[in-house]
């Protein structure tokens, strides 16, 4: 996979509370403008915590976070999706009693102009959603709803995506097309902050990789180093 140098999203020394507790201490990472990176770590190690406080959901105690360039640090969610970048929630996210169509008209909710060709492009890109436009968004299967997931950020025109835990709950082979999907959009240009539970898989379609330990980034580098790493290799995919 080809890379650029120009850093599109850089946050430094992070740090996030929720109440007493400390979710997020002194994270630092970055994501090239076309890398996959990868979050890897247990749950409640912190990667949701990481994304939804670079989207804004979460106000940091300390740290910034700057996305091409501008300090984005604290900016509300909706000034940071028409900024360019989105977040594919854990679980899915999709609004069951509304149809297809319906939802991905909600990504697309701050510039409706346009709408009909970005629908073409996730057409194009999910031939199953066109099939199914009209249809409600609970009777889809698991797969069809990540996709939807996916398909609806594509709406708000971002140049980065984050997709949180996108394999949860999903049959093996439906995770395999979900990454092919998310290395076919890395080839088209978006740049992705991935966190999953699915080490190596994530590791095998990733460009680097951050290691997350109770809210710190504990070690950090090139996906295909961090795969061979013995102490990554015995906590996380038991070799």
């Amino acid at each position: 996979m080809e890379q650029k140098n120009e850093v599109i999203l850089k946050v430094e020394n992070l740090s996030v509370s929720y109440g007493h507790i400390k979710a997020l201490r002194n994270v630092s990472l970055e994501v090239k403008r076309g890398e996959i990176v990868v979050l890897v770590g247990s749950n409640g190690a912190g990667k949701t915590s990481i994304m939804e406080t670079v989207l804004g959901v979460n106000t940091p105690d300390t740290g910034t976070v700057t996305f091409e360039g501008r300090d984005i640090t604290k900016k509300p969610v909706d000034k940071n999706v028409r900024g360019g970048m989105t977040l594919v929630p854990e679980g899915r996210g999709v609004f069951a009693t509304m149809s297809v169509l319906d939802n991905l008209l909600l990504g697309a909710h701050h510039e409706l102009k346009g709408a009909e060709k970005k629908l073409n492009f996730v057409f194009d890109a999910f031939p199953v959603l066109g099939q199914r436009r009209n249809q409600l968004a609970g009777t889809l299967s698991g797969g069809e709803r990540q996709m939807l997931a996916i398909a609806r950020a594509l709406m708000s025109t971002p140049r980065m995506i984050m997709v949180d835990e996108p394999s949860i709950g999903l049959a093996p082979i439906v995770v395999n097309s979900i990454f092919d999907i998310l290395r076919g959009l890395n080839r088209e240009g978006y740049s992705i902050l991935l966190s999953e539970q699915n080490v190596y898989k994530a590791l095998k379609c990733s460009h680097r990789g951050y290691v997350l330990e109770t809210g710190a980034v504990v070690k950090e580098g090139r996906a295909d180093e961090l795969l061979k790493d013995p102490a990554i290799r015995e906590a996380y995919l038991g070799a």
